[in-house]
């Protein structure tokens, strides 16, 4: 694999980009090739990193919702819907726990997920794609050409729903369990619209029947650790980590480390507003 030599004060970071795609390997064939500076095209520019100094004594949690009994106790569920509406205004974020979506399945996805990236090469390359309209999507940054700097990341991506991929689209390595898991999460997606349309007065359909549910979407991360590099400026030492993004007309479903959160946006945080 060659990058071009990022210490050139003659830089050129469309060559540098085009370089990283030709290879198809992403970031995880950056460091399989054994890389000792991080290219520049990972570099954010100094004059927009953010430095915030956060007190010592500020301290604040994300609001954690159990979803236990909410199909079974009206009480609960009452419970539960004003848990909701008033996460959802204050917040727009929070987490659920027992979601009902078993941790078998939650492993088994990103054990999914690591074969799919760690398999070889030849048969990853197979998939690699800017061609958002393929029924599967691999490569690093949807924004590789226009962001100001490369997230050290690999990403998947496939559309669930409506219309499903056929399954021999899928990669053989986790296609199984990327089917499973996208059915569970529909389940619960559905639950959590029925306790924000009833947080909001309606019908708990309300938001379903406004095809809010209609859509999934599969978003798979990859960020690989890598060693103890020296660059021009910085160190850099990022952790392995797996992201899964389930995204729908006002919502997303968030999975990071078997931890489920939802973010609410656009109108519907809107609507929360006037509660």
């Amino acid at each position: 694999m060659v990058i071009p030599n990022t210490s050139n004060p003659e830089y050129d970071r469309t060559s540098e980009l085009k370089a990283f795609v030709d290879t198809k390997a992403g970031v995880k064939g950056l460091v399989d090739a054994g890389i000792t500076e991080v290219p520049r095209m990972f570099h954010q520019p100094s004059d927009k990193i953010q430095k915030a100094s956060v007190s010592g004594d500020t301290q604040f949690s994300i609001p954690v919702i159990d979803l236990e009994g909410v199909k079974k106790d009206p009480i609960t569920r009452k419970e539960t819907v004003d848990k909701v509406g008033n996460a959802s205004k204050k917040w727009g974020f929070f987490q659920v726990i027992n979601h009902g979506i078993p941790v078998s399945v939650l492993e088994e996805m990103k054990d999914g997920i690591r074969r799919f990236y760690e398999q070889d090469l030849e048969v990853k390359k197979q998939y690699y794609t800017r061609d958002y309209t393929k029924p599967v999507v691999y490569n690093s940054n949807f924004d590789l050409y226009t962001g100001l700097a490369v997230n050290w990341r690999d990403t998947f991506f496939s559309l669930m729903a409506p219309n499903p991929p056929k399954m021999e689209d899928l990669p053989a390595v986790c296609r199984d369990i990327m089917m499973e898991y996208s059915k569970q999460v529909q389940n619960l997606g559905n639950l959590l619209l029925e306790l924000l349309s009833e947080a909001l007065g309606l019908k708990p359909d309300h938001l379903k029947d406004m095809d809010c549910s209609r859509g999934l979407a599969i978003m798979l991360c990859y960020a690989i650790t890598i060693p103890r590099v020296h660059s021009q400026n910085w160190l850099w030492e990022q952790v392995n980590m797996q992201t899964m993004t389930l995204s729908r007309c006002f919502y997303k479903i968030i999975l990071v480390a078997s931890k489920y959160f939802m973010k609410i946006s656009g109108s519907m945080y809107l609507l929360l507003l006037g509660l």
